[in-house]
């Protein structure tokens, strides 16, 4: 069967009034901050399905069918969906934040459950035993950070910006840049004590002040500016200066591994992720930081710029797929002009983008609209899709 989603909207702050229903007419006519919309089976705020002609949660099905819904192979693998789609609009920056692995994820949550923290507790770092690798499909322009830079430029950066209050701890790295000598140029940096973190932010935005359009740190530059704005004593004000700067177009992907520092700007795209809420964070943030434990599970490791961006494999047979480098989960982009088959080998679910398309099984059809999702078991087999819209498909 197929199955139509009713997905919960997060209202975060940082979310956005007008980014989710202009782009796909959902509505929002109180003007809520409509942050996320969640596709999936996630314990903490599942969708829901009409089953027999009863409202129930995805989650509790899926846990009461396992063969039905994720496939007979599922067995001791799998308990759930393994995977969490989203809809993301960003309209001020989330925190800077990093996901530990998988083990990582294990060892902590089982820790914290035997310290008997709270599941929503603010000072609670694991809220469930997985890691958190995500994908990012732009719709808009989309602005993030990604990755620490590559080491010469984290010097020239903040070479350029002066800074004599971080002269002494910043010396070691400056002088011998590798892994070890940023975790503890990093460490030292969130561990300040107030006075000097205000002192040296103070000195940041004099110099951001100073950069022209044409200096090399002028993006950063310009983000911290933007950034002081929302969070003018945050330690996250230098994230730039340490973290590749990005901003995808639409159409445009990238993947965030665990362990790395990213944070989402401003933009609104469709996120895929392993099925987890674990966040560790480093700044921008009024939330807890556990910097020991961001620390344990960062890895202090540069990525070019050049590699960011994940490109699909071309449109084959109306499909864009993207080399998706875990196992939790692909994604395709059905950009559909004809009619197309496709077959269930897990639980899939779509999202259609753009204008309608049509669903057709041995058994049934269902019209997707914009904006419109839904669930497909992976007992379902084969299936075809028709219409001139696109769908984000996201299966494993």
């Amino acid at each position: 069967m197929i199955y139509t989603l009713n997905n919960p909207i997060k209202n975060f702050s940082w979310g956005s009034r007008t980014a989710i229903r202009d782009y796909f007419g959902i509505d929002n006519s109180t003007l809520e901050r409509q942050a996320e919309i969640w596709m999936g089976a996630h314990p903490s705020a599942s969708s829901r399905i009409s089953q027999a002609g009863v409202d129930v949660s995805l989650c509790d099905v899926i846990a009461n069918n396992p063969d039905y819904w994720l496939g007979k192979g599922s067995k001791g693998r799998a308990s759930s969906l393994p995977f969490l789609m989203k809809i993301l609009a960003a309209e001020e920056p989330l925190s800077i934040q990093v996901h530990p692995s998988k083990k990582a994820a294990e060892l902590g949550f089982a820790e914290e459950n035997e310290q008997g923290v709270a599941l929503d507790a603010p000072n609670r770092n694991f809220k469930d035993p997985n890691h958190k690798p995500e994908f990012v499909y732009a719709l808009t322009p989309y602005l993030a950070m990604n990755g620490f830079r590559e080491f010469d430029q984290i010097v020239a950066n903040f070479d350029a910006m002066g800074l004599p209050t971080l002269k002494e701890i910043f010396q070691p790295f400056k002088k011998k840049p590798n892994s070890l000598t940023l975790e503890v140029f990093f460490t030292a940096l969130l561990s300040l004590e107030e006075k000097l973190k205000v002192q040296v932010i103070n000195e940041l935005l004099g110099a951001v002040k100073t950069i022209d359009e044409d200096h090399f740190a002028y993006q950063a530059s310009s983000l911290i500016s933007r950034l002081c704005g929302i969070y003018p004593e945050d330690i996250g004000l230098f994230g730039p200066l340490l973290l590749n700067v990005v901003e995808l177009q639409p159409g445009e992907a990238m993947f965030l591994y665990p362990e790395t520092p990213h944070a989402y700007i401003q933009g609104l795209a469709i996120e895929v992720m392993a099925n987890s809420d674990n966040v560790l964070r480093a700044g921008l943030t009024l939330k807890y930081i556990d910097i020991e434990e961001l620390i344990k599970n960062t890895k202090f490791q540069p990525i070019t710029f050049e590699s960011l961006i994940l490109n699909h494999h071309g449109i084959q047979n109306n499909r864009e797929v993207y080399p998706v480098p875990v196992e939790d989960f692909n994604f395709d982009v059905l950009k559909l002009r004809n009619t197309i088959s496709l077959t269930t080998t897990s639980p899939e679910i779509l999202l259609c983008l753009s204008n309608q398309v049509t669903l057709i099984t041995d058994m049934e059809s269902r019209v997707l609209r914009a904006g419109e999702s839904v669930v497909l078991p992976a007992s379902l087999g084969k299936y075809r899709i028709s219409g001139k819209g696109s769908v984000a498909r996201a299966y494993c």
